[in-house]
């Protein structure tokens, strides 16, 4: 962070204020600390709204008699979890301020239900601040998923590409400082200079979601099979929920995070194989994709 960014949190930290509305002691703690992630990137909590107490008020407003039989808040909140109930979660809200490498950026934003306002080059000079990997995260391409990574690579070629990123990433930055900044010369427009610089160079933004929303982002962003370098961001991002709405947190980890859906198919082949018939890939009318994901559901090789 800037020294002026680190200035105005340490400012913000020393300066409490009195409130009369619902304070979640958890998130208290997170409220303007910088939570380091990957090398040069970072989260911090800007502000929030609500707490597990908010979810359990909105339910029993919008819900009524109906609730009367679920005999505590946690019982309430492990409810509408489980029955997949949104617009009591989207009662609580966080702001979050985030640094991040552009190409995890551009998967970030593909989960459109927030607020967004990104740092902007067009106004403004971005850091020669780039996400090099550590040498243990540079892996093949999986030859089984499209989308994955396979074994790691070691020795020369691991060196190799290491150097390849940040002599092109340092080359390209060379390239546009020098654009927007020749002496004598008006330079290039900012807007068209940054078009030169790698997705691993970093930006910022504020990023604003509901409770509800960000459960969502975590279930498919702290999964084991999303990227490393968004998945690193989604684990901190659980950290801090676990200690704003532990209750809603609980349920969550318990029937998303952990839990599993399968589809009418698999639901019929657990039955057959509970009633003792041997069910393979071939009897199940599964492909062999779904049939692999649902032996891994189950635990079964």
């Amino acid at each position: 962070m800037t020294p002026e960014q680190l200035a105005e949190i340490e400012e913000l930290r020393a300066t409490p204020t009195p409130t009369l509305r619902a304070v979640a002691e958890g998130m208290e703690r997170h409220l303007h600390t910088a939570h380091s992630v990957l090398d040069h990137g970072m989260i911090r909590v800007v502000d929030y709204m609500g707490d597990d107490a908010a979810i359990c008020q909105a339910a029993r407003v919008s819900y009524g008699r109906g609730t009367k039989a679920v005999s505590s808040d946690t019982g309430l909140i492990r409810y509408l979890m489980r029955h997949w109930h949104s617009t009591p979660f989207e009662m609580c809200e966080v702001k979050l301020h985030v640094k991040l490498p552009v190409f995890v950026a551009r998967q970030w934003i593909r989960h459109r239900t927030a607020n967004v306002n990104e740092y902007s080059a067009r106004y403004s000079i971005l850091d020669r601040e780039f996400y090099i990997p550590a040498p243990e995260h540079l892996a093949a391409q999986s030859e089984v998923n499209n989308q994955g990574r396979g074994a790691a690579l070691e020795g020369e070629e691991a060196a190799q590409v290491l150097d390849w990123l940040r002599d092109d990433a340092n080359r390209a930055y060379d390239h546009y400082e020098a654009m927007i900044s020749q002496e004598g010369q008006q330079g290039l427009a900012r807007e068209l200079a940054r078009m030169n610089l790698p997705a691993n160079v970093y930006t910022q933004w504020y990023w604003k979601a509901d409770l509800h929303n960000l459960f969502h982002f975590l279930r498919l962003r702290a999964d084991p099979h999303a990227q490393m370098e968004i998945r690193v961001y989604a684990e901190a991002l659980c950290e801090i929920v676990r200690d704003w709405v532990p209750a809603a947190y609980a349920a969550f980890e318990d029937y998303r995070l952990g839990g599993a859906s399968l589809s009418a198919r698999g639901v019929e082949c657990v039955r057959r194989m509970l009633a003792g018939e041997e069910v393979t890939q071939e009897t199940s009318g599964m492909s062999m994709g779904e049939w692999r994901e649902f032996m891994g559901v189950i635990g079964s090789k």
